[in-house]
């Protein structure tokens, strides 16, 4: 084991004082037991977060139980909802400070295997690509779902508060009338309520085979949650015996199928970003167009809010990812877990409990999967929530608005200048451009709280899971690479065409080449880190592949 450079040698005897002197015992030393790593992200910030020290104490518990020493330290978390609109420009750089922060402490402290104690939305992907970079042994538990509150036969939860936003922009509510239902929207712990980005992403991680069976759907505060946590912790310690290896698991296969399930599931288009990039770290390529090409033939089974009126608790209560494995498992491809068995002996002991929750492939709520890919003379590829549209707006055109920041438009939404039909573009808001690429939630559900039914919006920024909508992201190039999102002025008419996978602005070629000659990038505050940021993606798309930079 890596640890045994720790426990024998006598030029670390020094070593093991300094560890003894943080509360280890000589015993701990024996070789035969390993080294676990326990990467806590708990904060009393975030609300998927606010558990996971009860949780993290019974992975330890289930550490020493096998035989290891479990070690803690502690992982930074954004809190995406708090930081929206304020200043959401750092958590997309989170992510990859996670993965190093992972990396600097298992390997400084020679840890033979590590569990990642997760929830929300840059933790876990940060984790998984830690995970796939080292390719030690290692198991992820998401801390699992809140609840929402019901009253009077209808749900509330905090993100519902975005929507609130709009109906007072657009006189809908009063600012009285949304502070009263301030208490109905306070959930208590764990990840927010839909699948949003941070469930999106505890079901690609136990699809991925990263976690226990059943641990994405879990809620936070099921006594059930415990027990899983107490079996993650016994568990690491059997992959580090068994040799068990993230790159053992982490297979192009496991990727694929992770795919599949978001597609059929319609979750968060930040998977688009995550899953490519956790898969680099692993050094398997998941391209952008693998999305378009898997959604083409998976079925949408679930409407979960915010494309519908499900709750992770139902999808919990309806059996689970292992239930709509089961519906899928003709589609899936192989691929070990690290429960021991393989994904498709999971689907074949999965059980639908809810028709209606995950529909049958012959009663799916749409033939094709959540995500679109776009593709014109606007962008090289778009993405979109094509599951979240409404059928008269898949094809839409109108006359561009164009906001350079998102304050300018929520201002225009309240002055009530936007106009149904128009197509509202959010440039320079990519991961050079903003720089960090933020999310656009506040923005998108104030356009659907102010009561729109047909104003679509294009950005190169991004989306929250929770986003709704034809609202159209990931424009690649940015606009601070030289795309053409940059070069579109108010009045030009924008065609879109999801059942065609198309995006276009109607301009010649000649126009647009002139247009991107005279583009004036907008000044932005930076700080040190996203300095860093924009400069590593200057010239790259969001997905890590060079493209061309702005002259």
């Amino acid at each position: 084991m890596r640890s045994d450079i720790l426990k024998e040698k006598i030029e670390t005897l020094p070593h093991r004082a300094l560890l003894m002197s943080a509360g280890l015992k000589e015993e701990d030393f024996d070789l035969d037991k390993p080294f676990i790593g326990v990467a806590n992200s708990y904060n009393n910030i975030i609300p998927g977060h606010i558990h996971l020290n009860e949780l993290t104490q019974e992975v330890k518990r289930g550490i020493r139980d096998a035989g290891g020493v479990p070690l803690e330290w502690g992982v930074p978390g954004v809190c995406d909802g708090v930081a929206m609109f304020v200043e959401m420009r750092l958590s997309l750089p989170s992510r990859e400070h996670i993965a190093d922060n992972i990396e600097i402490m298992a390997l400084s402290h020679s840890l033979d295997g590590w569990v990642g104690v997760t929830n929300c939305d840059k933790i876990t992907p940060g984790m998984l690509m830690a995970a796939a970079r080292l390719d030690l042994p290692a198991i992820i538990l998401t801390g699992g779902p809140m609840k929402a509150n019901v009253v009077e036969g209808k749900k509330h939860h905090p993100i519902e508060g975005f929507g609130i936003v709009g109906q007072v922009k657009g006189g809908i509510m009063t600012e009285k009338e949304a502070g009263e239902m301030l208490p109905l929207l306070a959930c208590g712990a764990g990840s927010c309520v839909g699948l949003y980005t941070a469930n999106t992403m505890a079901i690609a991680t136990e699809v991925l085979g990263m976690s226990l069976t059943k641990c994405a759907t879990t809620l936070a505060l099921d006594p059930l949650k415990k027990r899983q946590a107490y079996e993650t912790g016994k568990r690491i310690v059997e992959l580090v015996r068994e040799d068990v290896k993230p790159g053992d698991i982490m297979t192009k296969n496991a990727f694929e199928n992770a795919i599949r399930v978001d597609m059929a599931m319609g979750g968060s288009t930040n998977a688009v970003l995550h899953i490519p990039t956790i898969a680099r770290e692993a050094g398997v390529d998941i391209n952008v167009d693998m999305f378009d090409e898997i959604a083409r033939e998976t079925p949408n089974l679930c409407k979960i809010i915010p494309a519908g009126t499900h709750e992770m608790a139902d999808v919990d209560r309806a059996g689970g990812v292992p239930a709509v494995l089961n519906r899928l498992k003709d589609m899936l491809k192989e691929s070990p877990t690290v429960n021991g068995n393989t994904i498709r002996e999971i689907a074949e002991e999965g059980e639908v409990l809810d028709d209606e929750v995950i529909r049958t492939l012959d009663n799916a709520y749409s033939s094709e999967g959540g995500i679109a890919v776009l593709k014109g003379n606007i962008a090289h590829s778009a993405i979109i929530k094509q599951t979240a549209v409404e059928k008269e707006m898949m094809v839409h055109s109108g006359p561009a608005k164009v906001f350079y920041t998102e304050k300018d438009l929520l201002d225009a939404i309240e002055a009530k200048k936007i106009a149904e039909g128009d197509v509202i573009v959010l440039p320079f808001q990519g991961p050079a451009g903003a720089p960090g690429m933020p999310e656009m939630l506040t923005p998108t559900d104030a356009i659907m709280g102010a009561g729109y039914k047909k104003v679509a919006l294009i950005t190169d920024g991004r989306f929250s899971g929770a986003t709704t909508g034809p609202c159209i992201g990931h424009i690649e190039m940015e606009a601070y690479n030289g795309g053409v999102i940059g070069a579109i002025r108010e009045g030009d008419i924008i065609e879109i065409d999801i059942p065609n996978r198309k995006l276009n602005v109607r301009l010649s070629d000649a126009e647009i080449k002139d247009r991107l000659k005279k583009v004036e990038v907008p000044e932005r505050k930076l700080t040190p880190l996203l300095e860093s940021y924009r400069e590593k993606f200057t010239g790259v798309n969001c997905y890590g592949k060079k493209g061309r930079g702005v002259k």
